[in-house]
Formats: C-alpha cells, sequence, structure tokens
C-alpha cells in the first residue's frame, strides 16, 4: 500500500522542489515503532529544511515536519501497542531523519511521548515544538524565581507560534504581558490572547549605547536574538530572567557584561530538541493544564500537504501569525 508525503529533492548544488509524492513503507528510515500520522505542523526549521542552503538536511531525497501527532500502527517496542496516540517533536526529526509531513513515520520509540491526557493529537500540533519550546522557557523563569506578583513580563516576537503561546499561558497563570510586534495589525489578536499592553518592535529593537537602562522586566520570553535581546538584559529587573528560544532576529548579541555583574539577571538558554523524556512529560502536563484550549483554537489555521511549501517561505519571512496545523490526510 502506498501512503502520500512531502519530499524535498535537491536539483543541482543550490536548488531544491519540495512535491507531494507517493511512498510505499519499504522506503521508510529505520526505527522500532510505525505511526499514522494525523497532523502536523509548520515551524521555522521546517522553513529552512523546505529551500536550499537552509543547513539543516544532510542527504536527499529527504521528509520534512519536525513534530507529529498520531496512532503507533505497529511496534517492536514494549512501551507502546497498535492503537496508542502518541506526539514527537525534536531529536532532529524532519532534519537527519524523515519527519511529519507524511501519512506514515518510523521512529525511534526513544523519541515519542503519550498523547497528554486532556488533548487530542490535533491540538497538540497547534501546540508543537513552539508550544513546547514555549512552556519549558516559563518553567525556566519560575525556577529561577518569576512570579505573577512581581511586574510585567516581555515577550518578543508575540503574534508568532512561540509567542502566541506563551502569552496565552502567561496570561493563564496571572501574569502581566507586555507583547513585542512589528505588525501593528495584531494587535487585537495579541489582546485576545491576553496580552496587557502591546509594544511596537521598533522601540525595543535597537542596541542601547548604556549598558544598563531603567529596570522595566520581571522576565522575559524572547524569540528574537539580537539587538532586542541585547536590549532586553539591560532592562531586566534586578535578579530576573530571560529565556532565550530563537534567532529571528539574528545569532549576535551585542551586549556586555555589566547587567549580569551589577543587576545579576540571568540568560536562561531554551533548547526544546534534546529535552529528556521526564521533562518532556512535565513540561506536556503543564500545556494541558496550563494553556486555554478556546485561545489556542483562535491560533490554528490548518492546511493540507500541498499548501505547506508555500507556508513554509513566508514563516521565514515572520509573516506568519498564530499556529499552522497541517492535516496529512486532507
Amino acid at each position: 500500500m502506498t501512503f502520500h508525503a512531502l519530499v524535498v529533492e535537491k536539483n543541482g548544488e543550490s536548488e531544491v522542489s519540495a512535491v507531494v509524492q507517493s511512498l510505499t513503507e519499504d522506503q521508510l528510515p529505520a526505527g522500532n515503532v510505525t505511526v499514522a500520522i494525523e497532523y502536523s505542523t509548520v515551524n521555522y526549521k521546517d522553513g529552512l529544511c523546505m529551500r536550499a542552503g537552509g543547513g539543516l538536511v544532510r542527504n536527499y531525497p529527504h521528509v520534512p515536519g519536525i513534530d507529529f501527532a498520531g496512532t503507533v500502527e505497529s511496534s517492536e517496542d514494549s512501551r507502546y501497542r497498535p492503537g496508542d496516540k502518541v506526539v514527537l517533536t525534536g531529536w532532529r526529526v524532519g532534519e537527519r531523519h524523515w519527519g511529519g509531513y507524511s501519512q506514515k513515520a518510523r521512529v525511534k520509540a526513544d523519541w515519542l511521548v503519550p498523547l497528554p491526557e486532556g488533548l487530542t493529537t490535533r491540538q497538540t500540533m497547534a501546540i508543537g515544538t513552539a508550544g513546547f519550546a514555549a512552556i519549558l522557557a516559563i518553567i525556566a523563569l519560575e525556577d529561577h524565581g518569576l512570579k505573577p506578583d512581581q511586574g510585567e513580563v516581555l515577550v518578543t516576537g508575540a503574534a508568532g507560534g512561540v509567542g502566541s503561546i506563551a502569552t496565552a499561558i502567561l496570561a493563564n497563570l496571572g501574569y502581566q504581558v507586555a507583547a513585542v510586534t512589528g505588525r501593528p495589525e495584531t494587535t487585537d489578536y495579541l489582546k485576545s490572547l491576553g496580552a496587557s499592553r502591546i509594544v511596537a518592535r521598533d522601540e525595543i529593537d535597537t542596541v542601547s549605547k548604556r549598558p544598563l537602562e531603567a529596570e522595566r522586566w520581571s522576565g522575559c520570553l524572547d524569540a528574537v536574538g539580537g539587538a532586542m535581546l541585547a536590549r532586553v538584559i539591560g532592562q531586566l529587573k534586578y535578579g530576573a530572567s530571560v529565556a532565550a528560544i530563537g534567532l529571528a532576529g539574528g545569532a549576535a548579541l551585542p551586549s556586555s557584561v555589566i547587567p549580569f555583574l551589577l543587576r545579576g539577571v540571568n540568560l536562561l538558554g531554551i533548547d526544546s530538541v534534546m529535552q529528556p523524556f521526564e521533562q518532556r512529560e512535565r513540561a506536556w502536563r503543564r500545556l494541558a493544564n496550563d494553556l486555554p484550549l478556546e485561545k489556542l483554537d483562535a491560533m490554528i489555521h490548518v492546511v493540507n500537504l500541498v499548501e505547506v511549501p508555500a507556508l513554509g517561505d513566508q514563516i521565514l519571512k515572520g509573516r506568519i501569525k498564530g499556529r499552522i496545523v497541517v492535516d496529512v490526510n486532507a
């Protein structure tokens, strides 16, 4: 029997194509669990995997999609049985190993997590790596002392996937969320997620000449990096932390050690790819408990496999609002 998958192929040295093709199970890579995929999603890395020079894909042909959720079809591992619902994020799936833009996947059992109680496969993919990273960042900030009564928490790139989910969760937990966006048309959307204030990107996306500015933020969840992250570090309150998730604004950090030495601030790096199983379970439990599902549903735009390549280009340009869910069987 055949199934459909979005296959990226390399054409020469500097060109790739992404086309839905029919495949057979004997073409799937090695693994001990086969999953009938129901949903995937679109992340920044997925956009890179569908373009030439993205730097993540080593071998072609390739099936991208760094996240997926579905039902176990067969398993050689006692932890999973046919019919079990599972979710996968990270582990370089969709980068080095064939991923979720397919109706079937074969992966290692160690990479899977049982579907969190209270969430559907569609909802877990509305969350995806973006939401998983967001809750990891919130957990890290809380573990370093962040509490709702300490003042505003800044969320950069707030209208994107990570920022949208972070805003909704933080607001639901009682935090005052200052949401940074360069798209004024997303103001109503961000306020509907719970943002108490909108901060224009131009207000904070420049390098300050002073290493320390007035203390403004009790914490920050940053998906941008670059000059914006450097500016935020100099505006954190004494002992506060910023959780760094992304680098949409660049990988360089034009900052100073002075905020760390004189204000005792913390820069927390968040990796969502190689998290151990126990931390994954903890994060998914928090997502099921702390993310208002009615707000999650308001973020979702559902597409099919054919539409994914164009959306990969859009997410690289910062033009995606909320969360894209890919129905691989549509």
